[in-house]
């Protein structure tokens, strides 16, 4: 083949530091934009960003010329620096170490998309440690409580 073809969609997942609910619904649209034109400055396609308080979710396409880690690594590192810098009353903000990165096939993307839209509805119910345990059941991984 004289070609590579690659579509790597992921759903990422990532926490502020100790849960702390930094994200108010006041600043929360200007950041997930931010996360999806830093995205795209790693020639990636964010398909999606939403979240809540503490912790973000995006779809995305990435690039397969790109370390996944790599990637995180300077979203998280770019978007802490810019929302301290940018936002009032945040200037210690962090996310916290660490990421969850799911890989997603192209015939589940639109429900993967409906599930972070409804990000909000869905932890009235849900906390965020419950759904990450959830994701992390339905991918196989095995995980230790004390790590989360």
């Amino acid at each position: 083949m004289s070609s590579s073809y690659c579509n790597l969609l992921y759903h990422i997942v990532f926490a502020t530091k100790d849960r702390e609910p930094w994200l108010t619904a006041a600043i929360r649209p200007r950041i997930h934009q931010y996360l999806g034109g830093a995205i795209r400055k790693e020639n990636g396609i964010a398909l999606i960003v939403n979240g809540t308080s503490d912790h973000v979710h995006i779809l995305s396409k990435l690039r397969q010329d790109k370390a996944l880690s790599k990637v995180i690594g300077e979203l998280k590192a770019n978007s802490s620096g810019w929302i301290s810098r940018t936002f009032e009353g945040v200037a210690s903000f962090a996310w916290q170490e660490g990421y969850g990165a799911f890989t997603v096939s192209e015939s589940q993307v639109s429900k993967v998309r409906r599930y972070i839209e409804t990000q909000e509805e869905h932890h009235r119910t849900v906390s965020f440690l419950e759904e990450l345990k959830i994701i992390l059941r339905s991918h196989s991984l095995p995980f230790d409580e004390r790590y989360l």
